[in-house]
């Protein structure tokens, strides 16, 4: 009896510490949101009140960390989908060159900060190579918040975060190696390495040929929730092979991530995962905010405040001078240096292994585990000042955007018809590169996620940054009638072999686009109008399939007409005064004329015989029930 009731307590005490999470992060992050000082913050003060060093109502914050950093995992996961692997093959300089300048130019002057402080070489190069892992967890949720995950500058932060991600494997090897401890033989580095290689080769295969036949045969399946649980399959499968073989399981989540940025269930499987990305993300602040030990900071306030001011400062200087050589501009450089700051949740697995090798002791891991944990506090706490007290640049209205990601699809405009043409390839699976002059615009598609560009298509010089030369398809939105046929006759004169479906604003624009070389023209108001005109024909009591089958050959009879129209245009001589196409109009009404009353006439007769053989049918039904009920 007694056992019960120790297991029923320890049931209500689970669900209350459950209950405890989730109210501290339903109240602490609207509060903080609403104050302006993120949700970052919001979830490490949670974390904070609530953990052994607060209410003490949970006290176990590793374990909540430790399943928390799946988190971390899936967000790498949908970072990867967002990327296919060309972008990702553009993006090999940043990830190699840029991430490894920063890495080295911090790692070298912390470590010397490090020793200033009065400990030895050893132990400072391991704290500021801990120090120098930036926290995946805060950079991505503050640049998701922002909106700029998807921005050039976003995507050379996550290229910095992957570089780091690869980087512990070398790191734990020379904490290995610096220890006093002397071990048995082991694995030696070339087998790690080969042993990593090997495993990261078999999950490029594995997601190169079997993922899509497997998710083409559970979709067909019809279960939303075996899909579900298939995406998290991946996910967390991806992650423990690449944590097996030594590597991190954020990057297998990201190769996964990557080799199904091409797929077909692209967007279903980003739906999937978010919601457990978010709580578990959550979670992991939650748990970074319990894990601050006040006690230590108490009794080593000066040292740890210092080494936070010290390494942030530092590492902070090292981030802007190495994006300012990079030909970053001050702002960005500046901003990229307040958010990358801070140490990482890296920095507790490469202190852990040190301690256990004997490289650093318990006072050296505490102290530097509060200074770990107090960057990331500072770090939103610094954006949201800087926020609010610098100075606001504003961006020069004739400053394109660089085009940093060329794709076979180009589109130029995305107003009320742009839109629609580029929702319905991205949706088919297909990557555009999108263009307009409208700042505001450009804008809010970036915070909606769509990656466009401002810039001002009329300047040849951007349309072939823009990937002009190399395009498949160019798409030209604009209601620009003039720029519109410039465009075109650019297009066609740089890249003879390349399709174009231009917009026309009238008949009259329609025919200098088709002169200038478009394959497709589509007269913006045309379609509707035809839909307007079958609702018409519906609407005074014909028949829909009659309906239809008249729209159909307008809209085909229709486009002919114009096609030939623009043979013959001349825009010098008044529309009604040129014959040639006064002619085509007469000869092309009388046609579209005969056939419609044709197609009238044979849905009449179908109508006249269908009923004739329904009374046939009737009469000859009635004629056997009266046999029937003579016999």
């Amino acid at each position: 009896m007694s056992a019960e009731i120790v297991e029923t307590a320890q049931s209500a005490g689970d669900l209350i510490r459950a209950v405890a999470l989730l109210g501290a992060a339903v109240i602490a992050v609207p509060l903080f949101k609403r104050i302006g000082l993120g949700s970052v913050l919001g979830y490490l003060a949670a974390g904070l009140a609530i953990g052994p060093f607060g209410l003490k109502i949970v006290s176990d914050y590793n374990a909540i960390i430790h399943l928390a950093e799946f988190g971390v995992v899936m967000f790498l996961f949908v970072i990867g989908l967002e990327m296919n692997p060309s972008h990702l093959w553009g993006l090999r300089r940043q990830i190699f060159g840029l991430g490894s300048l920063q890495i080295i130019i911090a790692s070298i002057f912390m470590t010397i900060v490090g020793h200033l402080f009065g400990v030895s070489w050893q132990v400072a190069f391991v704290s500021s190579t801990g120090f120098v892992l930036t926290s995946t967890a805060i950079v991505m949720q503050v640049l998701g918040e922002r909106k700029e995950l998807t921005t050039k500058r976003g995507q050379q932060i996550v290229s910095i975060l992957l570089f780091e991600d690869l980087l512990i494997v070398p790191l734990l090897a020379i904490v290995a190696f610096l220890s006093p401890i002397e071990k048995a033989e082991t694995v030696s580095w070339w087998q790690t390495a080969l042993i990593g290689i090997g495993s990261l080769v078999a999950l490029i295969l594995i997601g190169r040929f079997a993922l899509n036949p497997i998710f083409r045969i559970l979709a067909n399946s019809k279960a939303r929730e075996v899909m579900t649980a298939a995406a998290l399959f991946v996910v967390l499968g991806a992650a423990l092979l690449m944590e097996e073989a030594g590597l991190s399981m954020a990057m297998g989540a990201f190769v996964a991530g990557v080799l199904l940025s091409e797929s077909s269930f692209r967007h279903q499987l980003e739906a999937d995962i978010e919601p457990f990305r978010g709580l578990l993300l959550g979670l992991f602040f939650l748990g970074v905010g319990m894990s601050l030990n006040l006690t230590v900071v108490a009794n080593n306030l000066w040292l740890i405040l210092s080494g936070v001011i010290a390494l942030m400062l530092t590492k902070g200087i090292c981030i802007y001078l190495v994006a300012r050589a990079a030909k970053s501009t001050h702002k960005v450089a500046l901003e990229r240096a307040l958010l990358m700051a801070q140490g990482g949740e890296f920095a507790f697995v490469l202190f852990t292994d040190a301690l256990s090798q004997g490289v650093i002791d318990e006072t050296v891991n505490a102290n530097m585990t509060a200074i770990i944990v107090l960057s990331m506090v500072f770090t939103p706490l610094v954006l949201v000042l800087y926020e609010k007290f610098a100075p606001k640049e504003k961006k020069e209205a004739t400053q394109d955007d660089e085009i940093d990601e060329q794709h076979s699809i180009l589109i130029i405009g995305m107003g009320r018809f742009g839109q629609i043409v580029n929702d319905m390839l991205r949706h088919s699976g297909y990557h555009t590169t999108v263009v307009d002059f409208n700042a505001a615009m450009i804008k809010g598609f970036q915070e909606y996620g769509i990656k466009s560009y401002f810039g001002d298509a009329s300047r040849h010089e951007f349309l072939i940054a823009a990937g002009l030369e190399k395009a498949e398809l160019l798409v030209v939105a604009i209601d620009n009638k003039e720029q519109a046929v410039n465009i075109v006759e650019f297009a066609r004169k740089i890249n003879p072999n390349i399709k174009i479906v231009a917009r026309a604003f009238d008949r009259f624009s329609t025919f200098h686009l088709h002169r200038a070389g478009a394959d497709e023209v589509i007269r913006e108001t045309f379609d509707s109008a035809v839909r307007a005109g079958k609702r018409a024909l519906e609407a005074v009591g014909m028949e829909a399939s009659t309906v239809k089958e008249i729209a159909n050959y307008f809209f085909d009879a229709s486009r002919r007409e114009v096609a030939l129209m623009a043979q013959v245009y001349d825009p010098n001589i008044k529309m009604f005064q040129n014959t040639a196409m006064r002619d085509i109009a007469l000869e092309y009404d009388q046609r579209m004329a005969e056939r419609i009353q044709e197609i009238i006439l044979r849905a009449q007769q179908e109508k006249e015989e269908k009923e004739e053989q329904d009374s046939d049918t009737t009469e000859q039904t009635l004629e056997e029930v009266s046999e029937i009920v003579k016999r």
